[in-house]
């Protein structure tokens, strides 16, 4: 039997050339979503339309206006409402007769499982709410959390949200400076931190690094709390001001604690992201305006719904963690999964296994990760069962079109719609992309911008780009995840987020967030990536996304950076440093390959100057490609920090093939 005839070969064919997908009948039938008219319904009744996604909470008192755009750029929003996070994604569920039903299923890394109801998530909640009261933390006392994928950093968030406490999680792979810089910025005096964790099957000591932490701390720390994740595996002694956290809970077993009322524009935590000037900034975010934002769009966007099992595969030390791991999903009374571990530990099939092991129904991950299954090969999840699933989301960065295409066939079976949801962690939530239930699906493309959202792709003179031309992405009206300020420095808030653009005077307040995008006639928005992501070959700005998708578009090639390379002639020439997929071999065929495929995507002006084949790339432990090294190792200059990354070592060997090749 010839290719042309092969049912595989067709279909691979077909899905290559398709460039609209349109969700299958079944999934729409059962949408939370179904109806088109929400985007007329939204626009015509803005702000008021927001209330819907108020109206998923419960509130101890109703607000008396949805937004007070008084004092621009900080909105307030559901103002003199109040309500407690805590009651809204625990208590309600208890009492509404759910208490047996899972809320948090956890798989460690050893195979290791728990499963908290809701009735245990309450107890739970309640007794850390009451140890650390006892401790002496008080409503507004910021309380930093510097832990792992352990179902204690969830249960902590909820017990000081259940106390008016606002929490500041900083992801466990961060330094010890980093926990410094961030415990100083927010003035916390209260730290919640472990042992230690696994990884890839080996303890790692987190103590350690914590009490480094500490050290740097330029005030006085009244107490740490320690959980202990690794037993005999990791005997460590606590200093005077450190509390076992399992001695601490025995100390208030049985206790409860009432919900602590909150007004909506009280800050429910921070979530410290990088600046330009390099000292990060506290995105304080609020407990009305964000956990309604983020329940609405869990709901519309993910599908989620009370019945299902869900499973945001991101690490809740980042906002897609808050949001879609905690907050969104336990304010709808779902059930929602944490794994501690990598994907391809101890088995490249590992989150596959989870899947099948706990018939998950919606999947949520980042292109990196779908980049590597890709490289693995569609044999390991093809050896589960993934039959279960309904609903298939993207975050963190734009997935190129054949990754996307891949996810679609090999993990969704052509059967589950796939959101590609573009959002930061200063929007709280997602903002531009596809409701499932309601829009057709372009592969590279977000989609149209929320219901509700007034994304616009406009030029540096504020006019919008024509359909097909790249321009600077902005949120020309507020929406109610909004992070409110830069924690302690409005100043840096309004430089940073809405000085670009807005006109104060004429009481005009545009949201920039730095990124490029370009927009289709049916209001499709692609995002570029960073705005200073762009190259400068002989006076042509091209974005390195655009040329990174069409590398990655090229078979064989599984993941892909570009960078720029100092050119006597150019100005800029383009580096290309790719891990091919398993099984294909990085030599001068591939090569010749990956220039037609950006060529052809992109244009001569485009053509990699050097392509580099590696089997890795230099990533920070949240998973971003370090270009900054790569743009270092391109022009022989010596290489700055690498104390980030989570796989230093390949520096050196990518450093050596640049040099030999």
């Amino acid at each position: 039997m010839g290719d042309g005839s092969d049912p595989d070969v067709q279909l691979e064919a077909r899905l290559v050339e398709q460039d609209s997908f349109e969700p299958p009948e079944s999934f729409v039938e059962q949408a939370n979503v179904s109806d088109d008219s929400i985007y007329e319904e939204f626009e015509e009744n803005w702000p008021q339309s927001w209330e819907r996604a108020a109206e998923l909470l419960d509130w101890e008192s109703e607000w008396d206006e949805v937004l007070d755009e008084e004092d621009a750029p900080f909105y307030e929003w559901f103002v003199n409402g109040e309500l407690n996070a805590a009651y809204n994604c625990v208590d309600r569920h208890v009492e509404e007769g759910r208490k047996n039903q899972a809320a948090i299923k956890w798989e460690g890394e050893l195979g290791e499982t728990r499963t908290y109801t809701y009735q245990d998530l309450y107890r739970e909640v309640n007794e850390f709410a009451a140890a650390l009261r006892g401790l002496g933390v008080e409503e507004d006392d910021v309380v930093t959390m510097h832990m792992p994928m352990i179902p204690e950093l969830p249960i902590a968030m909820l017990a000081c949200a259940r106390i008016g406490a606002p929490h500041s999680v900083v992801f466990a792979g961060f330094s010890a400076d980093a926990l410094a810089t961030r415990m100083n910025s927010a003035d916390s005096e209260y730290l919640v931190t472990c042992d230690g964790y696994y990884r890839r099957g080996d303890a790692l000591n987190h103590l350690e690094k914590a009490n480094e932490g500490l050290a740097g701390v330029e005030h006085e720390v009244e107490d740490v709390v320690v959980v202990d994740r690794l037993g005999e595996e990791l005997p460590h002694e606590l200093d005077d001001n450190q509390h076992d956290y399992d001695e601490l809970m025995s100390g208030h077993e049985g206790d409860r604690v009432e919900p602590v009322t909150r007004d909506a524009e009280d800050m429910l935590f921070l979530m410290y992201t990088s600046g330009t000037t390099g000292e990060p900034k506290g995105a304080k975010h609020t407990t009305g305006g964000y956990l309604s934002y983020v329940a609405w769009t869990a709901q519309s966007v993910l599908d989620v719904k009370p019945e299902d099992t869900y499973w945001c595969a991101a690490d809740i030390g980042w906002i897609t963690g808050h949001s879609y791991i905690v907050y969104g999903p336990l304010a709808l009374g779902t059930t929602t999964m944490m794994y501690e571990g990598t994907p391809d530990y101890p088995e490249k099939d590992r989150l596959w296994e989870i899947v099948e092991k706990n018939a998950v129904d919606i999947f949520y991950t980042a292109p990196t990760a779908i980049r590597a299954f890709m490289k693995w090969g569609e044999d390991w999840p093809a050896s589960r069962d993934l039959s279960s699933l309904r609903l298939l989301g993207t975050v963190g960065e734009p997935i190129n079109p054949r990754a996307w295409k891949w996810y679609y066939k090999h993990i969704g079976d052509e059967s589950c719609p796939v959101v590609d949801t573009w959002w930061q962690t200063e929007t709280g939530g997602m903002m531009v992309t596809t409701l499932p239930g309601v829009n057709e699906m372009k592969p590279g493309s977000a989609g149209p911008a929320l219901p509700g959202i007034d994304a616009k792709v406009i030029h540096p003179d504020k006019e919008e780009v024509e359909p097909g031309q790249a321009g600077h992405l902005t949120i020309q009206k507020p929406w109610p995840g909004m992070l409110r300020t830069v924690y302690n420095n409005d100043e840096r808030f309004i430089s940073e987020y809405w000085e670009e653009y807005s006109e104060p005077d004429e009481d005009e307040w545009i949201y920039f967030p730095e990124d490029g995008a370009k927009i289709d006639d049916d209001g499709f928005i692609t995002v570029l990536g960073r705005i200073d992501d762009v190259l400068n070959v002989s006076g042509h700005r091209l974005g390195t996304m655009e040329i990174e998708s069409a590398v990655v578009g090229v078979e064989g090639v599984a993941e892909a950076a570009v960078v720029g390379g100092d050119h006597e002639v150019k100005g800029e020439a383009v580096y290309v440093y790719a891990i091919t997929e398993e099984g294909t071999e990085g030599g001068e065929e591939l090569r010749e390959r990956v220039v037609e495929g950006v060529e052809d995507a992109i244009g001569p002006i485009a053509r990699p100057e050097k392509i580099v084949f590696t089997p890795e790339l230099p990533k920070t432990r949240s998973g971003k490609i370090m270009r900054r090294l790569l743009e270092e190792i391109a022009n022989g200059e010596e290489l700055g920090d690498t104390s980030t990354l989570r796989n230093p070592d390949v520096v050196d060997d990518i450093q050596q093939k640049v040099q030999s090749d």
